[in-house]
């Protein structure tokens, strides 16, 4: 094989390499970060504890609450205050927390459930148990109107039916990718290595190509959330939806990061081997040079 295919299927595997790279960890982030639900649990954890999260609920149950009662137009704001300052408080109670795991389990598994199997009924979960909960917890601190938070029928829906073909063909793709991305992606950067005729170059430019596409994960994890934040739903806080967003991708932000760090140290490497290597070359060639010159003197004195 000729220097120039040689350095021609190099490149052509480093820059497949280098693409598949931030795919391949993409890849992996949904299908084991995401589907795993001892990891999703672990992920979400935090939120039960977040300021953003912990408001929005507040504000939803108030809201709900304030539209099951009738108060006249003096007493609404104090009792709207009073009921609102109840359920905040509920928030920071460990029988939050449960009903927040609870609810936030069920939900993961009818998603990751649906997805798996081809039925093409919407995505329903009843949050009937951690309504219950709330209700008899307010209940029992005596909170006002507590007792009509409304417990039937309290279902909602997270995925329907029109959406669930297209995001199960997506799903699918992941889970295959999720396994064969990582390991193509090192198998085109070795052999890329090996075949090249530098081999030291093409270390760094693999070590380079790898931190620019982990760096365009990041920059895309950033963009990715603006836009999620810029098309919310009227009546959706933004903070709790931004602390949602951080807690999903903050190990797919950690990954990519070390990516970006190992494939700078890697080409770092390849730079400084090949500068060492350039200097004792050099410093071969001036000793060479003047031991013949060394010799050349002794044989006109001769």
């Amino acid at each position: 094989m000729s220097q120039r295919v040689r350095s021609m299927l190099s490149a052509v595997l480093v820059g497949l390499a280098c693409l598949l790279a931030p795919l391949g960890v993409l890849a992996v982030w949904a299908t084991y970060g995401i589907e795993d639900g001892a990891r999703y649990a672990a992920t979400t954890e935090p939120l039960v504890s977040d300021a953003g999260v912990q408001d929005a609920i507040a504000a939803a149950v108030t809201d709900g609450i304030m539209r099951e009662v009738h108060v006249g137009q003096p007493l609404q704001g104090s009792v709207h205050a009073f009921v609102h300052d109840a359920v905040r408080s509920f928030t920071d109670t460990d029988a939050f927390r449960s009903a927040w795991d609870t609810a936030n389990l069920t939900a993961h598994d009818a998603v990751i459930r649906a997805l798996r199997e081809d039925d093409d009924h919407p995505v329903i979960i009843d949050l009937a148990p951690a309504t219950e909960r709330l209700k008899r917890r307010l209940t029992d601190d005596h909170v006002p109107f507590a007792g009509r938070i409304p417990v039937a029928h309290t279902e909602i829906t997270l995925l329907e039916a029109e959406d669930l073909t297209k995001l199960r063909k997506g799903f699918h793709v992941l889970e295959v990718t999720g396994f064969w991305l990582p390991g193509a992606a090192v198998g085109f950067a070795l052999t890329g290595i090996l075949v090249a005729v530098c081999r030291r170059r093409a270390v760094l430019v693999t070590g380079l190509g790898t931190a620019l596409g982990a760096g365009l994960l990041v920059v895309a994890i950033e963009v990715g959330r603006r836009m999620t934040l810029r098309d919310l739903p009227a009546g959706v806080s933004q903070p709790a939806a931004g602390a949602v967003y951080d807690a999903l991708t903050r190990s797919l932000r950690t990954v990519s990061w070390l990516l970006l760090a190992l494939g700078l140290a890697v080409a770092l490497g390849a730079w400084l081997t090949g500068l060492i290597h350039r200097r004792r070359r050099a410093t071969a060639g001036d000793d060479a040079v003047a031991t013949e010159g060394t010799e050349g003197t002794e044989r006109v004195q001769a």
